[in-house]
Parts: C-alpha cells; sequence; structure tokens
C-alpha cells in the first residue's frame, strides 16, 4: 500500500473519529413532592458562567442537548412556580449519552403579618385623600436592625385562579385598503412586547392564547433584527425590504424597519427612577410580588451613582416605602424590595398619582425621569376604569415624566387597561413570565427599556396607484391614526429606545395581479387620475427628540426594483414567519394555506445566529401550539 494511501486513510479515519468527538446529555425535569413532569422548563447548559446551550422541556418534562464537547458542566433550570437549580459538575463525556433528571421544588410563599411604617403612614395622610378610611395592610414591616421580633409566619401554597378574569380588548384585523380611495397609511410606532411574552405563557402552560391576547406587531418587535446603524443626525435608521408574501403567491410584502441608534452606559443620561409597585391581595401568587422583586433587583443590579430610585407601593391606598436614593445605595433598595408583602384591595390611581409626585419631586433636567408601574392590572379602588385611567396618565404624562409598565401573573390579568395606559403615558409595556424574561428586560435591554430617543413617532406612506392595487397592514391595529394626526404635533405617537428596532410589514397586491375584489363602483362626481412615476411609495416620518415639542419630518420617495428581492434577507423571512405565527394563532381570515408546520421551516431557515436562543424558543412554542391545535381540533369534530 502506498504512502499515499496510508495518509488518506489516516486522514478518513481522523475525520470520522472527530464526528463522535461529542456527547449527549438529556434528562426529565420533577416535581419534588407531586413526582410530576414539569414541561415547558427552560434549561440552560453553562460552561462556567458562559451559556453553551439551552432548551425547554418537552410535554413529558424531557430535554436533550446533542453534539456537546466533553467536559464538566453545569445545568441551570429555571420555571414559574419553583425554585431556580443549579446543578454542577456535570460531566459530559465523547460518544456517550449522560442522562440526569432533575427534581423542582415548588416556591412556597411567606405571608407574615405586617403593619406600614410610620414614615409611609404620615406620607398616606399628606399625599393621598383617605378612602372610606382604608386600613393599609402587607405593604412594609417595621423592623428594629432587622431583628425577626413578634413576626408570625405561615406557609402556604397558592390555588389557582379558580374563575379566569383576564381581559383584553378586542382587535379587529386590518382589511386591505384600495389604493385609489385609501392612499395615505397612517400609524404609531409601537415597541411594546408584552404580546409575545404572554402567549408564551399560554403555550407553556399547554393552553392556546385567547385571539385578542395576540397582537402581531408586538410578536415580531419582540426580537431584534440585523439592521443598520443610524449614520445621519437622526437618533434611527430607516431599512427597506420587499419581497413575495409567503401566505399568498400573487401578493407582495413589504418590510419598514427602524433601528434605534445604541447607547451604553456612558452616554445614558441619569435616571430618576420610580418603582410603583403593586401590593395588593391579588399579587399574591408565586409569579407575580415574588417573581416582581426579583426582577426589579435585576435593574437595581444595573444601577449607576448617577441614577436615583424610590419605591412607591399601593394597595387600599398609597404610600412612599423608600424617599429616592442614589444608585450606590443598592443594599437599601434590596431592603425594601424583600420587605413587601401582598394583602389589601388595589387603589391604582392613587399610587401613580403618588409616583409622579415624587418624580417630580427628584426632577433631573435632561435625565431621563420615569415611573416603572408593576402590576397585573386588577385595580379596583378610586379610578379604576379604563378611560379614568387614561384621563389620569394622560394628564401626568405632561410632566415630562416617562412611563413603563411591567405585566405579571395569571387568572385576572388585565391586559386591556394596561396597554392603554402605557400607550396613553409616553411609555413602553412588557410582560414578565419569568425570570429570564426579566434579565432580558433590565439586562441585555436595558436601555432599550428606560432609555428614550424619539417620542411621538409616527408614520404615513402613501402607494401609487400605478404600482399598488390594495394593501394591508398587518397587525398595528390598535396604532392607526387619522391621516390629519401626521402632521399634528399635539397627537400622541409611540417612543422608541435606545437600540430597539420596529419593525412593520405590509402585504401588497400589484395592479397586476389584482382581481378586483377589493374594487368599488366608480365615483360619479369625482375622478382618479395617476401620475406617470416610477415610485412604489413615498414614505414620511415625523419624531420629537425627547425634550422637544416640535416634530422632525422625514421623507423619502422609494423605487420597487431599490427595495425588492427575489431571495429575502433574514430580516423580511423571519419577520414574516412570526406573522405567520401570529395569524396562525388568530386564525385570520387572511392565513390562506399556512400551516404551523410550514412556519416551523420558515424559522429554522431564518434562524440565523441566535446567539440568545429565543428564536429557537419560538421554533418550540410553534411545535406545540401545532400540538394543542391539533388536539382542539379533534374535540371540536367529536
Amino acid at each position: 500500500m502506498s504512502n499515499r494511501i496510508i495518509k488518506l486513510l489516516v486522514l478518513v479515519l481522523l475525520s470520522a473519529s472527530s464526528c463522535f468527538a461529542s456527547g449527549t446529555l438529556n434528562g426529565t425535569i420533577i416535581d419534588s413532592e407531586s413526582r410530576d413532569q414539569i414541561p415547558f422548563a427552560r434549561v440552560q447548559l453553562l460552561d462556567g458562567s458562559r451559556p453553551v446551550s439551552q432548551t425547554v422541556t418537552d410535554i413529558n418534562g424531557k430535554y436533550e442537548f446533542r453534539n456537546i464537547a466533553e467536559g464538566l458542566y453545569i445545568i441551570e433550570v429555571n420555571v414559574i412556580g419553583y425554585k431556580r437549580k443549579l446543578i454542577p459538575n456535570v460531566k459530559v463525556t465523547n460518544s456517550i449519552v449522560t442522562t440526569r433528571s432533575i427534581e423542582l421544588e415548588p416556591l412556597e410563599i411567606v405571608i407574615e403579618e405586617l403593619i406600614i411604617d410610620s414614615e409611609c403612614e404620615e406620607s398616606v395622610s399628606r399625599d393621598i385623600a383617605p378612602m372610606n378610611n382604608t386600613v393599609i395592610h402587607g405593604m412594609i414591616q417595621r423592623s428594629v436592625k432587622h431583628e425577626k421580633k413578634d413576626r408570625s409566619y405561615q406557609l402556604a401554597r397558592i390555588a389557582p385562579v379558580p374563575n379566569n378574569t383576564e381581559q383584553y380588548d378586542v382587535i379587529k384585523e386590518n382589511r386591505f385598503r384600495n389604493v385609489s380611495e385609501h392612499p395615505l397609511s397612517t400609524f404609531s410606532v409601537d415597541v411594546d412586547r408584552a404580546s409575545y411574552a404572554n402567549i408564551r405563557r399560554f403555550l407553556r402552560n399547554n393552553q392556546m392564547p385567547p385571539k385578542d391576547a395576540v397582537r402581531v406587531e408586538e410578536m415580531i418587535n419582540y426580537f431584534n433584527y440585523d439592521y443598520d446603524q443610524p449614520e445621519s443626525d437622526d437618533p434611527f435608521s430607516i431599512n427597506l425590504e420587499m419581497g413575495a408574501c409567503p401566505w399568498n403567491s400573487k401578493n407582495e410584502l413589504l418590510l419598514v424597519g427602524l433601528q434605534g441608534k445604541n447607547m451604553n452606559a456612558e452616554e445614558a443620561p441619569p435616571g430618576n427612577l420610580v418603582f410603583l409597585i403593586d401590593v395588593s391581595g391579588s399579587m399574591n401568587s408565586p409569579n407575580k410580588l415574588p417573581l416582581l422583586k426579583s426582577s426589579f433587583k435585576i435593574l437595581v443590579d444595573n444601577l449607576r451613582p448617577s441614577d436615583r430610585v424610590a419605591i412607591v407601593v399601593y394597595a387600599g391606598a398609597a404610600g412612599l416605602v423608600l424617599n429616592s436614593v442614589d444608585g450606590r445605595d443598592k443594599s437599601k433598595i434590596y431592603d425594601a424590595l424583600d420587605r413587601l408583602n401582598s394583602g389589601g384591595s388595589t387603589a391604582g390611581g392613587a399610587g401613580i398619582r403618588l409616583a409622579y409626585k415624587i418624580a417630580r419631586e427628584n426632577h433631573i433636567s435632561g435625565g431621563n425621569n420615569r415611573v416603572i408601574l408593576a402590576t397585573d392590572g386588577d385595580f379596583n379602588v378610586g379610578e379604576s376604569s379604563d378611560a379614568s385611567m387614561v384621563r389620569l396618565i394622560e394628564e401626568k404624562r405632561k410632566e415630562g415624566v416617562y412611563l413603563t409598565v411591567l405585566g405579571f401573573g395569571m387568572g385576572n390579568y388585565k391586559d386591556s387597561k394596561m396597554e392603554k395606559i402605557s400607550n396613553a403615558g409616553n411609555g413602553n409595556y412588557a410582560y414578565i413570565d419569568n425570570i429570564l424574561e426579566a434579565k432580558k428586560i433590565f439586562g441585555k435591554e436595558l436601555f432599550g427599556t428606560l432609555f428614550t430617543i424619539a417620542k411621538d413617532v409616527k408614520f404615513q406612506i402613501e402607494f401609487n396607484p400605478a404600482i399598488v392595487s390594495s394593501y394591508r397592514l398587518v397587525g398595528y391595529e390598535n396604532r392607526l391614526l387619522n391621516k390629519e394626526d401626521f402632521n399634528d404635533d399635539t397627537k400622541d405617537a409611540g417612543e422608541i429606545g435606545a437600540g430597539h428596532t420596529v419593525t412593520a410589514l405590509y402585504e401588497i397586491v400589484p395592479v397586476k395581479s389584482a382581481d378586483g375584489i377589493y374594487i368599488v363602483d366608480p365615483l360619479d362626481y369625482q375622478e382618479n387620475i395617476s401620475i406617470d412615476t416610477e415610485h412604489l411609495m413615498t414614505l414620511k416620518l415625523r419624531y420629537k427628540k425627547p425634550e422637544e415639542s416640535k416634530s422632525h419630518l422625514i421623507r423619502q420617495q422609494i423605487k420597487k426594483d431599490d427595495i425588492f428581492k427575489d431571495i429575502p434577507d433574514n430580516n423580511l423571512l423571519f419577520a414574516s414567519s412570526v406573522a405567520s405565527f401570529g395569524m396562525l394563532l388568530r386564525d385570520s381570515k387572511y392565513k390562506t394555506s399556512l400551516t404551523y408546520n410550514k412556519v416551523v421551516n420558515m424559522l429554522k431557515q431564518a434562524k440565523g445566529m441566535d446567539e440568545e436562543g429565543y428564536r429557537s424558543e419560538l421554533i418550540a412554542l410553534v411545535e406545540t401550539a401545532e400540538q394543542l391545535n391539533r388536539g382542539f381540533s379533534s374535540l371540536r369534530r367529536d
């Protein structure tokens, strides 16, 4: 045998052996008390502090990692209602399957018999009018040198809510608009992401989400996209792409994307933050107040010395728990959070008034002045109707204070109310279903969550009727504006945070493929005359800088050939995949031949790098929805 052949054989053997130079790790996640398997738990594999891979347990509580390099790893498991667990020194060996099943301990809530401290009580009597002589319970315990004296404890497992009273606004899906009659499409940007996290919560609990809980634009905007950073003086770049529509081959899909300018800790202005925390009885659940406190601690970890924090709580009335302190006093903020407990009714309006008062007293000129409201939205004392709460927030936003709304919990969750007040308050809205979502919001995306770079951002697109027969804006149903609102600087619109991406999709019917179903009878007294031009559309965008009241205008005329791609980039492919998932969850009349399996294939094609694992998680959710929908369909047939 020649030396050349021997060398080739050696190379082949080395190559073959390298294919097996990795191992597999799998197992089952189990409830330590009931011995039930736990589905949809997030399992992460760590090499020291470095994430290696992550997955979600299936319906039988099973997880698996494949192609793992030989070595020692840490397994981290997180799921709502259970204590986080770390398993160190898990050995993975080449070519061997390692099985490690893990038991999780259910969370138990310590309910203490508490009284409000004198400082808080004085603040309530001074700042808030008495509310039917309501006594405040369960807000904060008077402590003496942190000694546990005269405390009564009761361990209690919180039972499931017997009657689901969650509330969602009805969404009437955008229909196609004929360009000859409605050439202008006008809407406010939306960077809220609450809908996606809420949908995830339902699916992980083996439930299909309510149709009106699905806001397609919030699903799309939960994810970041590979858009260009702004190069001009404007705080964001505009990115456009067009291609074939994946759910209707006769139509085309237009993507309009904004990329907010990134900001680092040195560039960000100092923050004057007021935590407004709901400690009413409805918050007494593992996925509410305990999760809330852990979430805020992640934010506190990232405070700078120039930042300030105050804490206001509300139940039957409202009180000041912690006067404004700077970011160096982290232990004082942690201590105030640790002492919060729940009890009583929910005076949301009183809490909002006091929080804005504290924010105004500590106002930082040129800084980030913001109230962060954390609640399940179940207001039932004082201002409680949606209209009255919106009017209150609209009144308070004139004081130059922004609003972030964080939703928690299930069973009595009031999504409709929280979305309205965040929209009214120059704010953003997120739903926290687990501690990893809190880490995403207050860790990686901290500056986008807390620092506004542009406010009252509005789009207006004029389509050319010679090229576009009709169009449909995908999502944004509750963000539509009248065409006159675009030039009206008194009309409130959406805000964009540092580093945020905002994506909108239009389904377009080209003139050449229009079938006439969107055409009305010709008018007797008007004549439609088209201008001869190659432009597909004119895009206009207005925005204000955070401290200004006069808007800036950006205007671009776009040719189709400049943005149309036969093979779409990942941005368009992924955004359209997410939109397809939303359309299936909403049972959209425009979904045509879409299936969950098709969406999974589209997502796998557009997944990209996915360093944080969010896109992989989405694929698992689509697969879960497919199985749940299949079961639901069989029940309907029976």
